[in-house]
């Protein structure tokens, strides 16, 4: 599904933000991708799914180079970055409407799709209100609707649950739980090791742009928790 291949990223020469990364997630992987602030995370992630060009490596989605062959990657995937930038001047309905018409999702599907997690969310009834008027944690909910819209076979997300309150990201967890047990797969950073400890079946941690450890998280955690592991391995040199 992802297949990252000797992928690295320098913003300045000889100085890499992520040097030689090599992973591969597949369908049915909760895949969760951790590391301090500033140890490649991001820059990753916007590489995968196309915002940051790089010349090192390749990112495959689903068989196919992001770099050759971009549209088509694009519309295999959905990107919720840690602060969704939404169109604040539209409704809910409207935005979703919007994502609906861009991904050609037959009005059918939308609306079956839209009432599903709209009502599991709870935000049903807030869809026609403009999303300027939206706390952050509705318009993540939001932006999780309309990456669920066009039935994408990778989630790509960036700090998913920054925001939300325990009940939304119970829902939240919940609905990423049930998108890989229907055959997808999600790739998402996240600093809540809980999270990922009970919700993840696979794990990478990275540090100053190098992977240092990754596998099944059961094996990679054994006697100890995520926590545990993970300040081991950031914090020894």
């Amino acid at each position: 599904m992802l297949k990252i291949v000797n992928y690295s990223k320098a913003y300045h020469t000889g100085q890499y933000a992520v040097k030689n990364l090599n992973l591969e997630i597949k369908p049915g992987d909760l895949f969760a991708f951790i590391g301090h602030n500033g140890a490649g995370k991001s820059t990753t992630i916007k590489s995968i799914v196309g915002i940051l060009p790089f010349s090192e490596g390749e990112i495959y989605i689903d068989g196919l180079s992001i770099k050759e062959y971009p549209v088509e990657c694009k519309k295999k995937i959905a990107y919720i970055p840690d602060n969704p930038n939404l169109y604040e001047s539209l409704t809910g309905i409207q935005y979703l409407n919007f994502i609906g018409d861009v991904f050609k999702v037959a009005k059918e599907d939308r609306k079956r799709i839209i009432e599903k997690y709209a009502t599991e969310f709870e935000i049903y009834n807030d869809l026609n209100n403009l999303i300027s008027a939206y706390s952050h944690g509705m318009k993540q909910k939001l932006a999780i609707i309309s990456a669920f819209l066009h039935n994408p076979k990778l989630l790509i997300l960036d700090e998913p649950f920054v925001g939300l309150d325990p009940k939304a990201a119970f829902i939240v967890k919940k609905a990423m739980t049930e998108f890989c047990e229907n055959g997808g797969a999600i790739f998402f950073s996240t600093h809540v090791l809980e999270i990922a400890e009970k919700l993840c079946n696979k794990i990478a941690i990275i540090k100053k742009g190098q992977l240092i450890v990754t596998g099944l998280m059961d094996e990679v955690t054994k006697n100890a928790t995520l926590e545990e592991v993970f300040m081991e391995q950031t914090t020894s040199e």
